[in-house]
């Protein structure tokens, strides 16, 4: 499906002519938008725009290609990635532009580039020209990545709150597929930042210097998406290495209160294997009082030894109070 836009010498912006009308001489600048072109219009993209088939085919590939910004002789072309909330992966939009016009082309529906087309109307900003248009599309495609990293921090903050009160098996679980969600934004978002750099030092793009202060608001933005995503992939770190020492902290703790039981049973488990044999003369067998006598051995032996382990601080009776991380 097309749809274009174009402004006139008379300041009239008109809507839906046909794309042979938009290079009249009467018109400022045009903007044509494609979604999910099919053949023929795949076709006119390539020969009536002459945009080079390398660029064509990454606007209709289907698999999601790296953010980027490519130079030809009368336009540039960029490769911009909006937010897919419900996969967190990018949906691309290929952006072709010179002062006079811009056309962009995707195969997926995207809400921010509709609302923007939408505003075109009253909206003087938008109406300077493609500059302007790429600059808002870009911004609005930026402003959609801060919820989904805020809910990243508040999903840190819940996993490591529970790392010293509910350390459970699904914790790790959760923390794996937290930082999977942070490598998913950072393709995006990283390859943006260093598309949006490249266009405020290039030197091809001249006729976009009268813009730079609102690309470098949206720079400052993506800097900041990217610090937050590299902080928190620090923070999943260190919550996945405090659950791993709090675990392997319980699980000595456990092989430690099993290695004290044997031991306190290793002496019982000898007297007993002692008297427990079938030899014929054992005098102590004889002895009235000797099972009681070898009980209260056992008995002391126990205690005595309990005692020994707990004044040397391996058994704990009381559960120490969980101190606080920083």
């Amino acid at each position: 499906m097309i749809k274009t836009c174009v402004l006139t010498t008379n300041g009239e912006l008109v809507f839906d002519i046909q794309l042979e009308e938009i290079k009249e001489k009467d018109i400022v600048w045009r903007w044509v938008d494609f979604f999910d072109p099919n053949e023929e219009e795949a076709w006119q993209l390539k020969h009536f725009f002459n945009f080079h088939p390398l660029a064509v085919e990454d606007c209709l590939d289907n698999q999601s290609g790296r953010p980027k910004l490519d130079f030809y002789e009368n336009y540039a072309f960029f490769l911009i990635h909006a937010l897919d909330q419900d996969r967190l992966e990018g949906k691309e939009a290929g952006v072709f532009i010179n002062s006079e016009m811009i056309v962009t082309v995707h195969k997926q529906p995207i809400q921010e580039l509709n609302d923007v087309w939408e505003n075109v109307v009253d909206d003087t900003f938008l109406q300077k020209g493609p500059v302007s248009i790429l600059h808002r599309l870009i911004d609005r495609f930026v402003d959609e990545y801060f919820p989904e990293v805020y809910r990243i921090e508040d999903l840190l903050n819940n996993v490591d709150e529970e790392v010293d009160t509910n350390p459970g098996s699904d914790l790790i679980d959760r923390l794996f597929n937290i930082r999977h969600d942070i490598s998913k934004l950072r393709r995006s978002i990283f390859p943006m930042k260093d598309l949006v750099y490249r266009l405020l030092n290039s030197t091809r793009l001249d006729y976009m210097k009268d813009q730079h202060i609102y690309f470098r608001d949206v720079y400052d933005h993506l800097m900041k998406l990217a610090e937050m995503l590299e902080s928190y992939r620090e923070f999943s770190s260190d919550i996945r290495d405090s659950y791993l020492s709090v675990n392997s902290d319980k699980m000595n703790n456990i092989m430690m209160t099993l290695t004290i039981i044997t031991t306190i049973f290793m002496p019982l488990t000898f007297i007993a294997g002692v008297y427990g044999m079938n030899f014929r003369y054992m005098p102590e067998l004889e002895t009235r009082y000797g099972y009681f006598i070898v009980i209260a051995v056992m008995a002391v032996i126990s205690i005595l030894m309990f005692s020994l382990f707990v004044r040397a601080g391996w058994l704990q009776l009381r559960k120490k109070k969980k101190q606080p991380r920083p």
